[in-house]
């Protein structure tokens, strides 16, 4: 849900500009003695609070996990909230995926007034009315908002232009010119206008900017505005998954590494979308070591594969040429979570012992 206010205060977008220097809710730069790292493979979907960077809560999580390796899928700014998928070991192979799926946000703005980085920790260099907007009004503009559509990205963001920064020359007052990009806007709905606080519900793209589609809202509607809050709710198939904030996950790292893992899900069940391969036992053992299976299934394109006991073993790429490939093929640990798969979502083809789906 997107609110925008109007007022002062303001979160950020998921992907605006990084924070300089560590927030008091980062603490200190410090950290105690490293702990022996250790393979363990799953996600866990962390519910970042305000005020922390992404890696921040990135690093804390593997921290406490002692994992050799870990990723998230996609950057929160330290104002924004919300699922940030954490994967650990084997699962990092599927974060690209997760990086790529839609997302869907909450967020709140606030009319009548613009800053120079969008959101309420910049200064506001534009103010205008926006006592003529009604929320009937806002419906209708939205239809222009909704499937394909362009924005220029703002200057307080990640991306680089001749090499630097867009939020380094923002920040020495340079303003430069920034091409517009396709995002999509798959759903966007307006859920209510309170005292110049417009509240949306979001699901959008990779790279949409949050606080863009905001200041394009206004602008359609003849105003200006900032948002004020930003909380992610959703990432592609994880949209509904309960969420672990780090208060949660300190506490239950006092009960032991056993009980830690037992809060991962299994890297499958992040990809409902993609159908579920059945294999046989032979079948099973000649995809892990790389080779390609005869294949007559119907379905096309990247597929999760299992084997005989129901155990993840990786996505593979199946072809319209009679050829199933693998694709990320998973190492089987016992940690929790790391290859117990399900085929919830997708439809399931099971391979008989010629490579054949039944």
């Amino acid at each position: 849900m997107i609110r925008i206010a109007v007022g002062t205060k303001t979160m950020t977008d998921s992907r605006s500009r990084p924070a300089v220097g560590e927030t008091a809710a980062d603490g200190p730069a410090t950290s105690p003695a490293r702990k022996p790292r250790r393979d363990v493979s799953g996600i866990l979907v962390l519910d970042k609070p305000t005020g922390m960077t992404s890696n921040r809560a990135l690093q804390r999580v593997r921290g406490i996990y002692q994992a050799r390796k870990a990723g998230h899928t996609g950057s929160l700014d330290p104002l924004a909230s919300g699922m940030l998928p954490i994967c650990l070991g084997e699962a990092t192979k599927i974060s690209g995926f997760l990086l790529n799926a839609p997302k869907t946000y909450e967020v709140v703005a606030r009319l009548g007034s613009r800053t120079d980085t969008g959101d309420s920790e910049g200064k506001v260099i534009e103010q205008a009315d926006w006592s003529g907007i009604s929320l009937e009004s806002v419906r209708s503009a939205l239809a222009d908002f909704r499937g394909d559509i362009e924005q220029v990205p703002p200057m307080y963001s990640a991306l680089k232009h001749e090499g630097r920064r867009l939020y380094t020359l923002a920040r020495q007052g340079q303003v430069v010119d920034r091409p517009a990009r396709r995002v999509t806007i798959y759903r966007i709905e307006a859920v209510a206008l309170e005292d110049g606080e417009l509240s949306l519900e979001v699901c959008c793209s990779k790279g949409t900017y949050i606080r863009t589609l905001a200041e394009d809202i206004a602008e359609a509607l003849g105003s200006v505005a900032h948002v004020i809050h930003l909380r992610r709710t959703g990432v592609g198939g994880l949209d509904g998954a309960p969420l672990v904030s780090l208060r949660a996950l300190a506490g239950v790292e006092k009960e032991g590494l056993t009980a830690l893992d037992s809060l991962l899900m299994p890297p499958d069940s992040a990809l409902p979308q993609l159908a579920a391969v059945h294999l046989d036992r032979d079948m099973a053992r000649r995809v892990s070591r790389g080779q390609r299976l005869q294949w007559n299934g119907k379905e096309a394109g990247t597929v999760r594969l299992y084997a005989p006991d129901g155990s993840f073993l990786g996505l593979g790429e199946a072809g319209r040429d009679g050829v199933l490939s693998p694709r990320r093929m998973f190492a089987c640990h016992d940690a929790g979570g790391t290859v117990v798969g399900g085929d919830e979502g997708g439809s399931t083809l099971v391979a008989n012992d010629a490579g054949k789906v039944q």
